[in-house]
């Protein structure tokens, strides 16, 4: 099974990398990931000075992960003189040299970094909204470097379609997205507090919960913009989920919160898994699931009615509670399931959310 992915020039053994975060900190973790088998390395977002990050910084749950995370804690020198020139002699990987941020830490950073890169990811995180102080940050790092340029795009970016083409014209490749959600908050009642924080109480959330939204802005992006390479972020748990992004648009993915929620190892179980996840969705390499694209489903408007299979059902009466319509009884004694078709809306939430899989027909 062909795993390999082409754009931009840059050739990965398969579409896993890692994010920029913690877990790409120093050149002894980036080693330790790349015995895991991934295709390609990104290290945590270089700057002109070292952050000075809050502690704690990073709470996890199954389904989420927030930081309150800087950019690296290593200042640059480290990176230039130690950590980099140890990579480029023994990482056998494409290399995306992370930096931020502004256009003026560009002018420092770039010509620095640029013997290490293969290829650069560019944080927009901390410089606002304003496309046009973006543009110029771009056209700045392109005074320095031939390399690939991908910027990544935070989700407050209001309209990523103009983010991707203000991209390509100030002479970017392409873009990685998503950045992390926020600002968001996790409260502790008892102490009437925030859990954990910056001096506002704010931290950013990223992880599986983020993973449609990440979908759908890859996919918005890359249709109005199909010439553009997109590596895709957010959410990343399992190799369905890389086939998912590849589907929407992407041409490689990175995962970094889900590997904090489940461990390290995830990266190896996903590259091992992929090729037995292309098999049963029958497709025969990378590119080809690159190629296949997203069909998008037709838009209808009539109901369609679930159906139950009475065999599978455990009368759960999970389908009658959750329902918004108030169409669905359950008649556990009798072991009979009643659609109100008059009532039903055909939302599709029954079927959704059935555990045992016993309804059907809506979606």
């Amino acid at each position: 099974m062909d795993l390999s992915t082409e754009f931009a020039g840059i050739k990965l053994k398969n579409p896993l990398m890692p994010a920029s975060g913690p877990l790409v900190g120093d050149d002894e973790k980036m080693l330790y990931l790349a015995r895991l088998g991934i295709g390609g390395m990104v290290t945590k977002t270089i700057s002109t000075k070292a952050a000075e990050v809050p502690r704690p910084c990073i709470y996890g749950t199954n389904n989420y992960i927030v930081n309150a995370e800087l950019w690296s804690e290593l200042p640059p020198e480290k990176w230039i003189n130690e950590i980099l020139p140890r990579l480029k002699q023994e990482l056998d990987l494409p290399l995306i040299v992370s930096a931020g941020y502004t256009k003026e830490d560009m002018e420092v950073l770039i010509p620095q970094l640029d013997q290490f890169a293969d290829a650069f990811e560019i944080s927009t995180h901390y410089v606002g909204k304003n496309l046009d102080n973006i543009a110029e940050t771009v056209r700045t790092i392109r005074k320095h470097t031939k390399k690939p340029i991908f910027m990544k795009m935070s989700p407050h970016i209001p309209d990523p379609v103009e983010f991707a083409k203000m991209v390509l014209e100030s002479g970017g490749t392409g873009v990685v997205a998503i950045n992390s959600l926020g600002p968001t908050m996790l409260i502790d009642i008892e102490n009437r507090t925030n859990l954990i924080g910056n001096d506002k109480g704010q931290v950013w959330i990223s992880g599986p919960v983020i993973k449609n939204l990440g979908l759908a802005l890859v996919n918005t992006i890359k249709t109005a913009v199909p010439e553009i390479p997109v590596i895709g972020v957010g959410g990343i748990a399992s190799a369905d989920d890389v086939i998912e992004y590849l589907l929407a648009g992407a041409d490689a993915v990175q995962m970094l919160s889900a590997a904090l929620i489940r461990g390290k190892q995830l990266y190896k179980t996903i590259v091992e898994q992929l090729p037995k996840v292309l098999e049963k969705y029958e497709f025969n390499s990378i590119e080809e699931v690159k190629k296949t694209g997203l069909k998008k489903k037709e838009v209808i408007f009539e109901p369609k009615y679930p159906k139950i299979d009475l065999n599978k059902c455990t009368f759960c009466k999970l389908c009658e509670m959750v329902c918004p319509y108030w169409a669905i009884t359950v008649d556990k004694e009798n072991k009979h399931v009643i659609v109100d078709e008059s009532k039903c809306f055909g939302c599709s939430l029954c079927q959704s959310r059935c555990p045992v899989k016993a309804i059907s027909g809506v979606i």
